[in-house]
């Protein structure tokens, strides 16, 4: 997932109110966020930030922010292209700096400190976006520039900024008047504050639970180092003796794999898929309701039919129709597959002498027997291959053999946290790309799932170039005292897309800091990469025993062929119940007092989602639709269709062509939101994209 950080795109004056409480004589002299970094490649100095260091840079920042408006639209000359648009463009570099150490610190470092800052800064931010973009003498300055660009000899990025910034300030209010802006105001920083508390909720429960095993016969089934692994959580909570197991994906999907105690499958699993439901502090039901009626108050007030068709206008799909005509193409060929899977599954429990009906607690357990009976394969027996170190570094390799660029570990460099790592990413000729940040394992201040962000995005300042600084985040498999983390092939395939994300970022050549990424298009960098990971090839260069350094046999690389279409049916279902979810809430038509519970229930039940299968995100943890996704999660299967069909560019030329990666290179990783999503596609693919390879690809072509 690519982290979404909004208050990069802060700029413009602060609301004055909101500072009136702080201590305006505060001395920001010895803050090292208001400060030049002197550190290695310009990272920021983590060790010397402290977290009452986060609200005087903001209020600074924003501070700065507000003169560097007021001074465009004070200037009395005509507005044009440079003093309107490049002058806008270069403003808020401060509060952008601030805002995206802040935000890339408190998702995967928290602390009861940065979240109260969170709930705190996070409405002052939507004001302070607010009263930029609603910004009247501004919004006529952009719009002069719009109406009169035939007179600027616009470059084609100039001229696609231009028309998206226009476009964007509609979109958002610039042409309400005054009483709807002040109700728009209103309801941006109510909806801000509430994301905060949905996230900090989702964390609280997902930290709160922990399943205690103290007899060892509840552990058959589990392999040494799932149980070490319990065993070492166990020890860090100060429990002897004793084995633990939480809602964190690498804890808890190996133990609904393997372990044959199904009620202890059952309970942990209910656990995952109720948080945020539990009648709690941290309850998120309300708060989601919240959120949505607020949304759909928000689309109407801008002159819109939903949230959904807000937010889809500036998107590939353009609408919330053509993305719901993918979504139910795609269901309708998956749900009979899942409903045989499922049969199948049954067939086992039966032939055991079960006398239960599968459940959704069951499928994992039944899936890996189902796996070993069909393709002899199983999950335990990829593992050992999979070593994290071995995996990064075939990812490296992939990177190096496709655009030649090298990864050297840094020493001494400033680190977002004790376990990230950080590499120098430099050209063939070594020149300099970037720096690439990862940390890659799980703990409670850190959010659940992986993403890539940025410390500092590509830039071009007054002509000089500044390069990036790209942050991997991920939640994998911890090492023990005895064995290293050893991945599973679903954490193989995260690792390798957030590391197509990373590329995108190292390889941005734009020339403003304005980007306007067509949001059903940003995952194709990710997903693409994904498709290395299991080339034979590739393979051969990363994928190694732990101990021996045997590299992995034939036999077990065409048992990962052959089982390709495996579960599809269940991961294609799971993914596409919660696209549709997403989509239903957003497609709501008029604010309405939602029983989140029930419009759940209802819906899933209408589109005919079986009981076996959950929801990939239910409702009350569903942090992508919070988090920048909303009415989006849609966006990784639309760009599937993209992934698939330009994997073929590769496949027809060789998956390492020299000249086929630099055309990927230049026409999607270097131009992502400089120009339209399709006109990118098409000038690397030579057509617009079809869908016959994802459908293959995913196993959808059965009958």
């Amino acid at each position: 997932m690519k982290r979404i950080l909004t208050v990069l795109a802060f700029t413009g004056a602060i609301m004055t109110s909101c500072m009136e409480n702080k201590k305006s004589a505060e001395d920001t002299s010895s803050n090292p966020l208001l400060s030049e970094f002197k550190t290695p490649f310009g990272v920021p100095p983590f060790e010397l930030i402290k977290p009452e260091h986060y609200m005087p840079a903001f209020i600074e920042a924003m501070k700065q922010d507000s003169v560097e408006i007021e001074s465009i639209i004070n200037n009395n000359e005509e507005p044009t292209f440079t003093n309107t648009i490049e002058a806008l463009d270069k403003s808020g570099q401060l509060l952008a700096r601030v805002g995206a150490i802040f935000f890339s610190q408190s998702g995967a470092n928290t602390n009861e400190e940065l979240q109260k800052i969170a709930e705190q800064v996070s409405p002052m931010l939507a004001a302070h976006s607010d009263n930029i973009n609603l910004n009247p003498k501004l919004f006529q300055r952009i719009k002069s520039v719009y109406e009169n660009q035939a007179n600027f000899k616009l470059t084609k990025e100039q001229a696609f900024i231009l028309e998206n910034k226009y476009k964007s300030l509609v979109r958002n209010g610039a042409n309400l008047d005054e009483k709807k802006q002040t109700r728009l105001k209103e309801l941006n920083q109510q909806l801000s504050s509430l994301g905060v508390k949905f996230d900090q909720n989702l964390l609280k429960e997902t930290n709160g639970f922990k399943l205690v095993i103290d007899k060892k016969e509840d552990l058959a089934g589990l392999s040494d180092d799932i149980i070490a692994g319990a065993a070492d959580m166990a020890k860090s909570l100060g429990m002897e003796d004793k084995w633990v197991f939480t809602t964190q994906k690498p804890s808890m999907l190996p133990f609904l794999q393997y372990a044959q105690n199904r009620a202890l499958r059952e309970k942990l699993y209910m656990a995952y898929t109720s948080r945020g439901n539990n009648n709690n502090a941290q309850d998120n039901k309300k708060v989601l309701a919240d959120i949505m009626k607020l949304r759909s108050e928000r689309a109407n007030l801008l002159g819109y039919k939903s949230h959904a068709a807000l937010n889809l206008e500036a998107r590939m799909a353009k609408n919330p129709e053509n993305a719901m005509k993918l979504l139910n193409q795609l269901w309708e060929k998956a749900l009979p597959i899942a409903k045989r899977e499922a049969q199948e599954l049954q067939k086992i429990i039966d032939k055991e002498g079960g006398k239960f009906k599968l459940a959704s607690w069951d499928w994992w357990y039944y899936a890996e027997k189902l796996r070993k009976e069909k393709y002899n394969l199983d999950d335990n027996e990829l593992r050992p291959y999979f070593k994290l170190e071995n995996v990064r570094d075939g990812a490296f390799a992939t990177a190096t053999k496709l655009y030649g660029i090298t990864f050297t570990a840094i020493k001494d460099i400033p680190l977002p946290h004790p376990e990230a790592q950080a590499f120098e990413v430099k050209e063939a000729d070594g020149s300099p790309v970037g720096v690439l940040y990862m940390d890659f394992y799980p703990r409670e201040s850190k959010q659940q799932g992986a993403w890539c962000g940025a410390y500092r995005d590509h830039s071009v300042l007054d002509g000089k170039q500044i390069n990036p600084i790209i942050t991997v985040v991920c939640n994998f498999t911890k090492p023990t005292a005895g064995k290293p983390s050893l991945l599973s092939i679903d954490e193989v395939e995260t690792l390798f897309h957030e590391f197509g994300h990373a590329l995108e970022g190292l390889f941005a050549q734009n020339t403003y800091n304005m980007k306007y990424v067509a949001q059903d298009f940003v995952e194709l960098p990710s997903q693409i990469m994904e498709h290395w990971a299991t080339e034979n090839e590739v393979l051969a260069m990363y994928a190694k025993q732990y101990e021996t350094g045997e590299v992995i046999p034939a036999k077990l690389v065409e048992k990962i062929k052959n089982s390709g279409y495996f579960n599809q049916g269940f991961n294609n279902v799971e993914y596409l119940a919660a696209s549709m979810l997403d989509m239903e809430y957003h497609s709501m038509e008029k604010p309405t007092d939602l029983d989140v519970e029930k419009f759940e229930k209802d819906y899933l039940s209408k589109i005919g989602l079986i009981s076996e299968i959950v929801s990939r995100y239910r409702s009350t943890y569903f942090a992508h639709i919070i988090g920048g996704y909303d009415a989006g999660y849609y966006s990784y299967i639309w760009a599937a269709v993209l992934d698939n069909d330009g994997f073929e560019a590769f496949k027809e030329t060789g998956i390492f062509n020299k000249e086929t990666a630099a055309s990927f290179r230049k026409n999607i990783l270097a131009k992502d939101g400089t120009i339209d999503a399709m006109e990118m596609f098409t000038s690397f693919r030579g057509r617009e994209p079809k869908i016959e390879p994802l459908l293959k690809n995913r196993g959808l072509l059965q009958k």
